[in-house]
């Protein structure tokens, strides 16, 4: 709850959503999300955007606690397929491998494809995500004029 409280401090827009924290490690972000009025949709589920947003969240933060402070991480692709109707409270874990968070620490500009999982409460899946982050250097180097 104190880790929710606090990346709601740094983007407000989570805060406004209610997304919980609920696992934080460089390799692992767990975000849930209860099915509560202000996420809802007309039949009372999860609405389909706070879906998208809980897997953008969770891939977003485990990119971000890897990514040097010399380089913008950046959302190049975010692909939501809905499969079926969401039984109550989300979660979505994202994941990323050793390989992936070098390539981030050794190229200068890149992409990956960042695995996550997205589970309602009956543990299905109800929506299958794929999120694509890029980066690139912070300050671009300006070329000297000829």
């Amino acid at each position: 709850m104190v880790l929710s409280r606090i990346f709601g401090r740094v983007v407000p827009f989570l805060a406004t959503s209610g997304l919980r924290f609920d696992e934080v490690s460089p390799q692992k972000m767990v975000v849930s999300l209860r099915n509560q009025r202000k996420v809802q949709n007309h039949i009372k589920g999860v609405h389909a955007a706070a879906m998208a947003l809980l897997a953008e969240t969770a891939t977003g933060f485990v990119v971000g606690m890897n990514m040097p402070d010399n380089k913008l991480m950046l959302l190049k692709s975010m692909h939501v397929d809905y499969l079926k109707r969401a039984q109550g409270g989300m979660r979505a874990e994202a994941t990323l491998s050793a390989a992936q968070i070098r390539d981030m620490h050794e190229q200068e500009k890149g992409e990956l494809t960042v695995s996550v999982r997205v589970t309602d409460e009956s543990g299905e899946e109800p929506v299958r995500c794929e999120m694509i982050w890029a980066w690139v250097p912070q300050k671009r180097q300006q070329t000297p004029p000829q």
